[in-house]
């Protein structure tokens, strides 16, 4: 699974670039958007979502509620080490409040859209767009010193150009995120997985991100119902992407900050 990816395009260009390829007004409410060389799970990252009449460029928590079932389980496996420690088992209300506070660090990558957990959020008023310039997977490479080769970062070539994922999102989505935080009340968004094509197959056998390549599929990614939308969870051709950087757990951009940035389109 894609577990980490970079977005060093700034608003600005993202902006422009949606006005004018895709013909869209999009408010931006993300602010200063500092270039991120290494998004990791459970930060706040920029997506385009839909709005009432409009789409919304805005930063999110990456992270989609994990499955109930998941979070029982886990409450569960948390009560059974309290039992064994305290020589008792726990009282229904005292075991209701565990699953209730069970952390949720979130679901990353989305595969399984058949599950009735995803089939909820998967109409287009729950989809999004997710602008990266690199994605990473976990290499299985081992290097000389016999340790994994870390980070593999694969892009459309070695400028990096601004390229989309597609995602969706869950509005207010109320949990625990963090122990440390308690209840809180976020937008969460991922983006969906499939079957990886032969350069990222090298790190990951498993997966890949779906991978949005023009206007037209980026519309029909965020208007169609599902029965058309879904023919776009599948892997790029064979060749498409390009090794970029292995090893670091940023991918910083190849260009100056002055510089004109890459487009996919």
């Amino acid at each position: 699974m894609c577990h980490a990816y970079s977005i060093t395009t700034n608003v600005e260009a993202i902006r422009q670039m949606v006005q004018t390829i895709f013909r869209l007004e999009v408010g931006a409410n993300v602010g200063n958007l500092a270039p991120l060389a290494g998004v990791y799970p459970d930060m706040l990252a920029p997506i385009i979502r839909n709005q009432p009449g409009f789409r919304e460029l805005i930063k999110v928590r990456w992270g989609m509620p994990t499955s109930s079932q998941a979070l029982y389980q886990a409450a569960q496996a948390r009560a059974d080490k309290i039992a064994k420690k305290q020589g008792r088992d726990l009282s229904p209300e005292e075991f209701a409040e565990l699953v209730r506070m069970e952390p949720d660090r979130g679901t990353h990558n989305v595969r399984n859209t058949k599950s009735q957990h995803w089939k909820r959020w998967l109409a287009p008023e729950f989809r999004c767009i997710v602008p990266f310039t690199s994605f990473a997977e976990v290499s299985s490479e081992i290097g000389p010193d016999g340790k994994k080769l870390g980070n593999t970062w694969f892009a459309f070539d070695d400028s990096r150009p601004l390229a989309f994922f597609a995602g969706i999102f869950a509005p207010q989505w109320t949990s625990v995120r963090k122990t440390s935080e308690g209840m809180v009340t976020t937008d969460l968004f991922a983006f969906l997985t499939t079957d990886p094509n032969n350069i990222v197959a090298v790190a990951n056998p498993d997966a890949m991100p779906v991978i949005l390549r023009t206007p037209e599929e980026i519309e029909i990614w965020m208007t169609a119902p599902w029965e058309e939308a879904q023919k776009l969870q599948r892997p790029l051709p064979d060749g498409v992407l390009q090794v970029v950087s292995v090893g670091p757990k940023e991918d910083p951009p190849p260009f100056e900050p002055d510089e004109p940035e890459p487009s996919l389109f």
